[in-house]
């Protein structure tokens, strides 16, 4: 291999027997493990599909610099990128996210913005507004540097990352026995590309999105809350890159239940995986004690518990 970029993807997939049993499901949960991927989470994926289009386009030029608001993986999966490609990387980040997502990515050679939170916003909680600033500040320095805009929540790139390759690979290592899909919404990519290769292969693969349960705005349901734990996701906005004839249904997910999935995950399965892994996972389980009972259910495990350790999901 010439560079770290090619060992992203083809991530192996294991079958959850352990915590499906100790919840007493009935089914099969199979986990693509993403935090497998150089820099430890699926983003690595779209990080690299978006230079990769934006080179072949020549809306990205040797010298020029990258600029991404990023809740941290993305921002690592660009600062891996670039480092192998020679261009300069600025992260913008919220404070409201883990520490060690911005270390990570300064580690990596990459500049890294840190943006201040709405006043009464919760550290550790980033909420549609919290990230509003940190697309201001984005903008900012785009215009600034004449950079280019590595946009995870616009980019047609990013759906590809997963229509191209995750979904394939899914399809693939199960060898099509797919009932259904389940995924909590980040910039929405892995779902719409997942969803759309699953339904190509198959039509009748269910696609389901998953939400906090006080902001599940995809399921038409009130907020009550805007501030939730699962960073990286349910940030109550409208996003372009999900295409809504592909879902079939919703499952909501509370703070307590994304985090004590994601523990039980480590216990049962020796998987050390994030907030969003445990969300995907007992949106499965959920599924599976309802409408997609003795179904096989395919999630993404989609970062790495190490960039938590400084919150609460494992004290």
């Amino acid at each position: 291999m010439k560079d770290v970029t090619e060992t992203i993807g083809n991530t192996p997939m294991v079958n959850l027997s352990r915590i499906a049993k100790a919840f007493g499901a009935e089914g099969n949960i199979f986990a693509k493990l993403e935090y497998l991927n150089p820099g430890f989470s699926k983003k690595d994926r779209v990080a690299l599909q978006m230079i990769v289009e934006a080179e072949r386009a020549g809306l990205l030029t040797p010298g020029q610099a990258v600029v991404e608001l990023t809740s941290g993986n993305t921002g690592t999966g660009l600062a891996i990128v670039c480092a192998c490609k020679g261009y300069k990387f600025i992260a913008c980040m919220s404070k409201g996210n883990s520490i060690e997502r911005a270390r990570m990515m300064k580690a990596l050679g990459a500049e890294v913005v840190l943006v201040d939170q709405m006043p009464g916003s919760i550290k550790g909680q980033v909420s549609g507004e919290d990230l509003a600033l940190v697309e201001e500040r984005s903008k900012q320095i785009v215009q600034e540097l004449n950079a280019f805009r590595a946009d995870q929540f616009s980019l047609e790139a990013c759906n590809h990352a997963h229509e191209y390759y995750t979904g394939e690979e899914l399809w693939e290592q199960t060898d099509g026995k797919i009932d259904a899909f389940v995924d909590f919404l980040g910039s929405g990519s892995t779902f719409s590309g997942c969803s759309k290769t699953l339904k190509k292969h198959n039509p009748q693969i269910r696609c389901y999105v998953a939400e906090p349960s006080t902001a599940a705005i995809y399921a038409g349901k009130e907020i009550t809350d805007k501030g939730h734990k699962v960073q990286g996701g349910g940030y109550c906005m409208d996003l372009p890159l999900v295409d809504k004839a592909l879902i079939d249904g919703y499952v909501q997910i509370t703070n307590d239940e994304a985090q004590d999935t994601a523990r039980k995950l480590a216990e049962c399965e020796g998987i050390f995986a994030g907030f969003s892994s445990g969300a995907n996972v007992c949106a499965a389980l959920k599924l599976l004690s309802t409408t997609e009972k003795g179904k096989n259910i395919v999630v993404t495990l989609n970062d790495s518990g190490l960039k938590y350790l400084s919150t609460d999901l494992f004290q």
